[in-house]
């Protein structure tokens, strides 16, 4: 099937429901031209996709271990269905990677095939939340830093990319809302939920200023005007930050400092990630290439 432009093959959908590994979902990408740019090496994009689709595919697993665990029924489909927005984003991503990269892996391989060295998320998609008010202080993180970051892709020269932009704009802002809303919910509500949502909110900011430190790779791009220089979405994310804490009658947000132990853009991870990664990658490594 072709399409007379990347956001219309991204916003088709079928009616594919086989939800299991090797089972043969169609191609996201099928009918889009999926060569890099003039003048950008194969290889950066590539990489560069797999940051941001390692970003959201790890981010999706852990919004989906609140299944069964949200105050209520209502927040657990909506904490699944920002989970399941994400994965999109993440198979989107994955694929063009692949794609790109030409060295014959596919979304499935990136995905489950892939050690934790080998994963370029951020570390703040791989925290693990003590309870669900640091889950939503890690989300309203993620989701404004997130939101930012598609908007400037939309501008991408590389048609793919700013058609995900486009895509992911549309669901990042829910998710953005929906966090936002917790914050103010718990910040500005008892004595109790403001105390825990404040150390929630404490607790999460360390891990963002990762969010904001240019990677090489990163830099290299935003200059052929492919990817975005995330020292650029400071101004938003910190104002979109200090109108929550304001409502939520929560302290401003602290000013950001660099991750301890390294980059997760670099494959510097925490014991979390493995974790992770032994629970989403245990039935592909176990049946390799398995079909049901």
């Amino acid at each position: 099937m072709s399409f007379d432009d990347a956001y219309d093959a991204l916003t088709d959908h079928d009616d594919d429901s086989r939800w299991a590994y090797g089972t043969g979902f169609a191609d996201p990408l099928a009918g889009v031209p999926t060569a890099a740019p003039d003048g950008v090496p194969p290889a950066d994009l590539a990489a560069y996709c797999v940051m941001l689709g390692d970003d959201a595919l790890v981010m999706s697993h852990r919004l989906q271990q609140w299944v069964t665990r949200a105050p209520e029924l209502e927040d657990e489909m909506a904490l699944a269905n920002i989970g399941l927005d994400l994965l999109g984003q993440a198979r989107l991503l994955l694929s063009r990677a692949a794609e790109v990269e030409g060295t014959g892996n596919d979304e499935d391989s990136l995905a489950y095939l892939r050690d934790p060295a080998g994963f370029r998320n951020v570390r703040l998609a791989e925290r693990l939340d003590e309870d669900f008010a640091h889950l939503i202080a890690r989300l309203l993180v993620f989701a404004t830093w997130r939101l930012a970051l598609l908007d400037r892709l939309t501008a991408s020269r590389d048609p793919i990319l700013a058609a995900i932009g486009a895509k992911g704009v549309k669901e990042v802002a829910y998710h953005r809302e929906y966090a936002a809303g917790w914050v103010v919910r718990l910040g500005d509500g008892t004595d109790v939920s403001h105390t825990r949502m404040r150390a929630a909110a404490d607790a999460v900011e360390p891990l963002a200023g990762e969010l904001f430190a240019p990677h090489e790779l990163e830099l290299r791009l935003a200059a052929a005007g492919v990817a975005v220089d995330p020292s650029t979405l400071r101004a938003e994310y910190d104002s979109v930050l200090r109108e929550v804490h304001r409502v939520a009658t929560l302290p401003a947000p602290p000013e950001l400092q660099a991750v301890a132990g390294g980059s997760g853009r670099d494959g510097i991870h925490g014991p979390e990630l493995t974790a992770i990664l032994t629970e989403m990658q245990e039935l592909p490594r176990a049946v390799p290439g398995g079909v049901w």
